[in-house]
């Protein structure tokens, strides 16, 4: 079975379940509730709590057991269990600036596993990745729409995610690996802005799901005054975010520029707002990366 997995420093991603924290608890006992892995002896949950941003995903097991609990759940959606063992092909991603260093040391990191044997909600799981691709993000994004864009001569696509903002330039839908990288911006630096001004300046901790509520203009139940702080922040992220494309010689008033990731579709106002950007268009999926790197899988192999 074909499964994709966006595996986003804020957010993992399927092409076919609900987005879940990028987040783990682990136990040496059984925690109680149902959404329980056990593997290798150990208990894991996931937490809304993130783990500590990594650049190297490989540095240790955390994003292979956040892959299982990936996996577990799409197999469980296509009713794919049994008690053999599943051949899985897995399709991945890495931002662009880092694809070329790190490509082959992600793909070893999930395909040198061998047979592997977990339990997930109370059954019992044998799987054998059999196959690793890894595709450039925001270019997997941008295979999902290939048909907008095949007769544009120029579109930038801006994926706005947890730690990085990745862009890549399309030109008649083929992408520009010239005109690319990853800059340390993404939302979670404006989360930690926030929530340390909220707290020096109002004596409030906030959390990012209520910073998540002001942004999307649903109720918080914060003060004013730290509403304001939020939104203003943001205004400013939003703006210093593309003074930084600019200052890469990025044109964001010419051409088609496609904000793709769960960050731009939470400061989507803020990017409206803005009178640096002509018309910018907004992809409502969150999965588009992982929903890519299927298309991608596919092409591949055709092209064999």
């Amino acid at each position: 079975m074909l499964i994709a997995v966006d595996h986003g420093n804020r957010q993992m991603k399927t092409e076919n379940c609900e987005p879940f924290t990028s987040g783990l608890m682990e136990s040496d006992t059984r925690p109680f509730g149902d959404n329980v892995l056990k593997y290798r002896g150990k208990y894991y949950q996931l937490s809304e709590k993130r783990i500590p941003y990594h650049r190297d995903k490989t540095a240790d097991d955390k994003y292979f057991i956040l892959t299982l609990f990936a996996i577990a759940r799409e197999l469980e959606a296509a009713g794919m269990f049994h008690s053999g063992v599943i051949p899985i092909q897995l399709a991945v991603g890495l931002p662009p600036a880092y694809y070329g260093a790190q490509k082959q040391a992600f793909i070893a990191y999930f395909s040198k596993r061998g047979a592997v044997t977990f339990t997930y909600r109370g059954k019992v799981y044998n799987i054998m990745i059999t196959e690793v691709l890894c595709f450039p993000q925001s270019y997997a994004a941008a295979v999902t729409m290939f048909q907008e864009l095949r007769d544009i001569p120029r579109a930038l696509i801006v994926d706005l995610g947890g730690y990085t903002a990745d862009y890549l330039q399309i030109r008649n839908g083929a992408g520009d690996l010239t005109v690319c990288d990853s800059l340390e911006n993404g939302v979670i630096l404006l989360y930690n802005k926030i929530i340390g001004k909220a707290r020096a300046e109002h004596d409030l901790l906030v959390s990012e799901e209520e910073i998540d509520a002001v942004l999307l203009g649903k109720q918080a139940d914060l003060p004013d005054g730290v509403v304001k702080l939020i939104l203003d922040s943001a205004q400013a992220y939003i703006a210093d975010l593309l003074d930084k494309l600019r200052e890469q010689q990025i044109e964001l008033k010419a051409g088609r520029i496609i904000f793709v990731g769960g960050g731009a579709l939470l400061l989507r106002k803020q990017i409206l707002d803005s009178s640096k950007v002509n018309q910018p268009v907004f992809v409502q999926d969150i999965r588009a990366n992982a929903r890519g790197y299927a298309l991608l899988y596919e092409i591949h192999h055709k092209g064999r």
